[in-house]
């Protein structure tokens, strides 16, 4: 991950005010992003290491495949109901005390994963780990529009969202190791419990520092001269009354679901986050299908996939930033993530395709997140924001139900993960078309 550096917009000037405004943006990019990247971090390796968990959880639970993908899926219908009040309670009481909560109370939840016991503790402590979530991504996502403008958010967005291939990248290895580590049941306890255990005590502690770390405003910020503030606010404000001129989005969270955007937005993202679920989920145990029965294996090769989004990412967030071009760099990841399921699908039984197949498919999937949220925040108000940026990514989320669930069923019904492939490539391909369909003049800024 590398800090953002500056453009050609930000050399200094005659006054000297773009200098300062180029000083500014990399001390909030040095102060907030590093952080909040650790954050993030440990977020998506708690949401989604029980794929991992299930390599042994479900022989020793006696639990199906529908059960894993119910439970693994229910987490999403918590996020989905407590998404959109968390933004608006964010948006009122500041980012420092609500983030920090957040991850406290989520990270304490997914440790207790190791209690569980039978599918109806699996489903209850998942949909409440999904509760407590909730508010994290979209928050972070606002947060953003009180420190950067449009222009600056592709590439700190894709810095931020660099978080998820790099948590597969030292989660799986690390997940892993701590299944074959403390396979003889260490402590008395199982080695997808202490996986629940370690993995979700880190967040509780990331949680108590948030509360004292993070600055809720510009106003709040004390690492940032009184000149950098005022020029960090005087290019908000020239943000925001662009936003005005060219949005239709209005400045009411009741405009924002009147509006036909808003709705294809999140539609796209569902279809984003179908390819990206459906990864997290189920990679390992693909990978476990190919013939490769040692966990610490199935970690390192899991891994691969990861580091080659991870480095595609933070580059496609620099082009697109770069050439002011947003539908392009979104639509052919999608397409790239509709490639790589298929290959994976079609030649499933040699194993060097499918991890192409699924290392391309990680690519474009993923790639896809960062480069989708500069589309709503682009011609979203601030007032429209908070409860805008929610409602997209609860639409988005509910993928996390019906990606796994769906791909759990069908391996139930079938004993394969093929059919649940070729779906989510037709899913992703009409959400490329949707990127389309996105005003060029709206985003392309």
């Amino acid at each position: 991950m590398s800090a953002y550096s500056g453009g050609a917009d930000d050399l200094p000037g005659a006054d000297g005010t773009t200098s300062v405004l180029a000083s500014a943006y990399r001390k909030a990019t040095w102060r907030l992003i590093p952080f909040i990247f650790i954050c993030y971090l440990f977020n998506y390796l708690d949401r989604v290491n029980v794929g991992f968990a299930k390599l042994e959880m479900l022989d020793a639970l006696k639990l199906s495949e529908t059960v894993y993908g119910l439970g693994a899926g229910i987490f999403f219908l918590g996020y989905v109901l407590s998404g959109v009040p968390t933004n608006l309670t964010l948006h009122r009481l500041g980012a420092r005390r609500c983030i920090g909560i957040m991850m406290i109370l989520w990270g304490g939840l997914s440790a207790a994963m190791l209690f569980v016991s039978n599918p109806t503790s699996f489903y209850v402590l998942r949909f409440l780990t999904g509760v407590a979530e909730a508010g994290f991504f979209p928050g972070m996502v606002l947060y953003f529009t009180k420190w950067f403008p449009s222009e600056k958010r592709g590439h700190v967005m894709a810095l931020f969202m660099s978080a998820i291939p790099v948590s597969g990248l030292i989660g799986g290895p690390l997940s892993g190791w701590m299944l074959h580590h403390f396979t003889s049941g260490q402590g008395g306890l199982a080695g997808w419990q202490w996986l629940f255990l370690l993995q979700g005590l880190p967040t509780v502690i990331l949680g108590v520092i948030a509360l004292f770390y993070l600055s809720d405003s510009l106003r709040d910020a004390t690492w940032l001269t009184q000149d950098e503030k005022a020029a960090m606010q005087a290019a908000l404000d020239a943000d925001e009354q662009s936003r005005r001129t060219i949005s239709h989005a209005g400045q009411s969270f009741a405009s924002v679901l009147r509006n036909g955007h808003v709705w294809m937005l999140g539609a796209i993202y569902f279809s984003i986050q179908m390819g990206v679920y459906a990864i997290n989920f189920w990679l390992p145990s693909i990978i476990k299908a190919l013939g490769f029965k040692d966990p610490a294996t199935v970690g390192w090769l899991s891994a691969i996939p990861y580091l080659f989004a991870g480095v595609f990412m933070v580059f496609a967030g620099r082009s697109a930033d770069q050439r002011r071009e947003r539908r392009w760099h979104l639509s052919v990841p999608m397409l790239m993530a509709l490639v790589g399921l298929l290959l994976a699908a079609k030649f499933s039984s040699n194993p060097l395709i499918v991890m192409v197949g699924l290392t391309i498919a990680t690519m474009g999937a993923l790639t896809g997140l960062p480069m989708f949220w500069p589309l709503p925040a682009a011609f979203l108000g601030s007032a429209a924001a908070a409860g805008g940026l929610a409602l997209i990514n609860s639409l988005g989320q509910i993928a996390g139900f019906v990606s796994p669930f769906l791909v759990g069923w069908i391996k139930d019904m079938t004993h394969s993960t093929d059919l649940a492939l070729y779906i989510l490539s037709t899913v992703l391909f009409a959400g490329a078309l949707l990127v389309m369909l996105v005003p060029a003049k709206l985003v392309n800024r």
